[in-house]
């Protein structure tokens, strides 16, 4: 009997140093693909919220303002200098993600002009209900953060009355205000920095 175990034992060692050795080759040809994607998305995404941007130049999160700015599980996750062609200073792209939206995580970029004018959000990630939450990627919704020069963001559901002001999304107001919070997280931090220059 114990030789059937030990037998049943080393089949199984097997079995799992092949399907490990496989998934680790999977993983060595994929890593650079999904990577090099990863870059597409994000050159993508700033371009998306600073057109007249000619260059994005990674900074450090400053850690201290990153404290301030974060709430409600809202993080700072990188942060990006504008500038155009003859090197001069536009504003800043910042990064943040949202654990609060109906689906989970939200990830977006947020381009924010010297002045604060918020040039609106760009997704990285959403994975909410279809029809609902996702419509955060419409340009109905997503226009509304745009061109506005404001504190900070907040959503309403009986239509926008005032520039700080969203209209959530029918059906979707925790989606809504995960975007939002999101948004205000990255206007607060480069507001931050614009004000330490």
């Amino acid at each position: 009997m114990n030789k059937g175990i030990v037998k049943d034992c080393i089949i199984l060692f097997v079995i799992t140093l092949v399907a490990g050795l496989l998934l680790g080759a999977v993983y060595e040809v994929t890593k650079n693909p999904i990577a090099a994607q990863e870059a597409k998305t994000k050159a993508e995404a700033q371009k998306g919220v600073f057109a007249d941007a000619s260059e994005f130049s990674q900074i450090d999160v400053d850690q201290a303002i990153a404290g301030e700015v974060e709430s409600n599980g809202v993080t700072v996750d990188e942060v990006y200098e504008a500038v155009d062609a003859s090197g001069a200073h536009l504003g800043y792209v910042v990064q943040a993600t949202s654990p609060n939206s109906y689906g989970g995580d939200v990830t977006l970029m947020v381009g924010v002009t010297a002045d604060g004018t918020s040039n609106g959000y760009s997704l990285l990630t959403i994975n909410d209900t279809a029809g609902l939450g996702m419509n955060a990627q419409k340009d109905e919704f997503k226009d509304q953060y745009a061109g506005k020069q404001v504190e900070s963001f907040e959503v309403t559901k009986t239509g926008a009355s005032a520039d700080n002001q969203i209209d959530a999304i029918s059906g979707a107001t925790i989606t809504s205000n995960a975007v939002t919070e999101a948004v205000n997280a990255c206007l607060a931090y480069a507001n931050a920095l614009e004000g330490g220059n």
